[in-house]
């Protein structure tokens, strides 16, 4: 597998799940990251016990304080990360936090698709924002006017579930807030690839295929094959080192696979 080098990354939620895989796959690396940023709500809670024991054994493990749906939180944990990168530029923005609700489309409520919205797609789109100017500054301070993920990129994590024309697995599982938002987090990161391309940010969405974790695991009886996330996460990284200028603005598989909008 081509390794993808980075100097900085930043993973929100990073306590479970494909999240805490991306990590611990950072970390594992045979030349890790400098700084690896695992961002999650509760930093010192239960949830977070296996990051906070990545922490012990690993310096330049920083778990971080963030809740996506928080303006106030997200500019904060902006400022953390910028002081402990001393100057430095952050290379790579992840943005993996969601959340799924079970319900059909005639059970489907506002307050669902405001909860669901709110973290699926206007949190990432308020990260882009809040950590662009560390994104700016790892993509001047790299070499080459080519965009990659070892110089600066956000990979917004979306889901075949929101592609308008396949609408996965819809007579299985409906979850149309989650369908909606994801669709939304595709053209979020469309208008990134083309609002941020002059900064030198590479912009991605990536789907991770249907993975054994708390929000995939109870589908998984519908789906043909079920990714560990040690699977799903290893084919993510190889994605991402191959990327370049013609891949900014699409929307891939863990395989490296067009999946279609």
């Amino acid at each position: 597998m081509a390794e993808l080098r980075v100097r900085s990354v930043l993973v929100t939620g990073a306590n479970r799940g494909i999240g805490l895989g991306l990590v611990r796959q950072f970390l594992q690396m045979p030349n890790p990251p400098e700084w690896v940023f695992a961002a999650c709500r509760d930093p010192k809670g239960q949830r977070a016990q296996e990051l906070q024991n990545l922490a012990s054994r690993h310096p330049n493990l920083v778990i971080t304080p963030l809740d996506v749906t928080d303006p106030t939180s997200i500019k904060a944990a902006a400022a953390r990360v910028e002081e402990q990168l001393g100057g430095s530029g952050l290379n790579l923005l992840i943005n993996n936090a969601a959340i799924a609700k079970m319900s059909t489309l005639d059970g489907e409520t506002l307050e669902n698709m405001i909860q669901v919205y709110t973290t699926n797609t206007a949190g990432p789109l308020l990260l882009g924002q809040a950590f662009l100017p560390l994104l700016k500054k790892a993509a001047q301070g790299s070499p080459g006017s080519e965009l990659s993920c070892s110089k600066a990129a956000i990979v917004n994590m979306s889901s075949s579930g929101g592609s308008i024309e396949e609408v996965y697995v819809w007579d299985q599982g409906q979850v149309v807030s989650y369908r909606c938002s994801k669709a939304a987090l595709n053209m979020l990161t469309k208008c990134q690839s083309l609002g941020y391309r002059e900064h030198g940010v590479l912009c991605i969405a990536l789907h991770p295929g249907w993975v054994k974790t708390d929000m995939g695991g109870p589908r998984s009886q519908i789906v043909r094959k079920l990714l560990t996330v040690e699977e799903s996460v290893q084919g993510m990284l190889k994605v991402l080192s191959s990327l370049s200028e013609k891949d900014t603005g699409t929307f891939l598989s863990w395989e490296g696979k067009v999946v279609p909008w």
